[in-house]
């Protein structure tokens, strides 16, 4: 799990004992009183109107996750909740909802790739969101690796492993250009011209802020972040758990 610099060494110690608490619940069901659920530091929203929900939103538990697409931890535990959707989607019995939370102190290109994500929705709806969300956690690298286009291209482009300078090919190849983003949508279908102008206006960055301060109010120390959601109470879970962790909370839970 990364987590947010100025807040490591406070969170560290609230994260651990979360995650104790977690372990317990899994290992024991959350059946007897000795074993209270962990608690989050303040309730998140519900499902809304224009979440990004992959199954059923009438779900017996809502999965609420808060990632960051450059998070090499976010991009592994895409995959864990892929899997959840394959066992406990298909029923009916999970819906999984994805929220931004960015932490631009480690990922300064975090903010602009979670924009990125609601441009795509803006033209295909719910299933292009995650069309194009699976395809960013698949194929771009972590930790600012990803080449954005005009938006991070540096003063003086670092040679390639020909002794080229990098970005000779790549930039800028429009005055929007969004790099691997721009080439992501491409490949989906969608309207390039109108998605590298929506993420230009930044017209979704306070979408991506009010997930993200959401997040941290809830005790999101870092990424990924999740809160699951179940006959109105919220727990939360830090981190990239394994899949074993995650089904077993689920089962505990149903």
């Amino acid at each position: 799990m990364e987590t947010i610099q100025k807040f490591a060494v406070p969170l560290a110690i609230i994260i651990a004992g979360g995650m104790i608490a977690v372990s317990l619940f899994v290992v024991n069901s959350g059946k007897t009183a000795a074993n209270p659920k962990p608690q989050v530091a303040e309730k998140i929203r519900t499902i809304q109107q224009d979440d990004h929900v992959r199954g059923n939103p009438n779900a017996k538990i809502t999965f609420v996750e808060y990632s960051d697409p450059e998070c090499p931890f976010c991009k592994q535990f895409h995959d864990t909740l892929k899997q959840m959707m394959t066992d406990y989607g298909a029923d009916g019995k999970v819906a999984w909802v994805y929220r931004h939370f960015p932490i631009p102190s480690l990922h300064p290109k975090a903010p602009k790739e979670s924009e990125a994500l609601e441009c795509a929705s803006e033209q295909g709806g719910n299933e292009m969101f995650w069309k194009f969300t699976d395809k960013v956690y698949e194929t771009t690298d972590s930790n600012n690796s990803l080449d954005d286009g005009v938006y991070n291209t540096p003063a003086t482009p670092p040679n390639g492993p020909d002794g080229k300078p990098y970005y000779t090919q790549k930039k800028p190849r429009s005055a929007t250009d969004a790099g691997q983003l721009s080439d992501i949508a491409k490949g989906l279908g969608l309207d390039v011209t109108k998605f590298e102008s929506c993420l230009a206006s930044g017209k979704y960055a306070d979408r991506v802020t009010k997930d993200t301060n959401e997040a941290v109010a809830a005790g999101g120390g870092g990424t990924p972040h999740s809160i699951l959601i179940v006959d109105g109470e919220q727990i939360p879970l830090e981190g990239a758990q394994p899949y074993d962790v995650v089904k077993g909370l689920i089962d505990s839970l149903l």
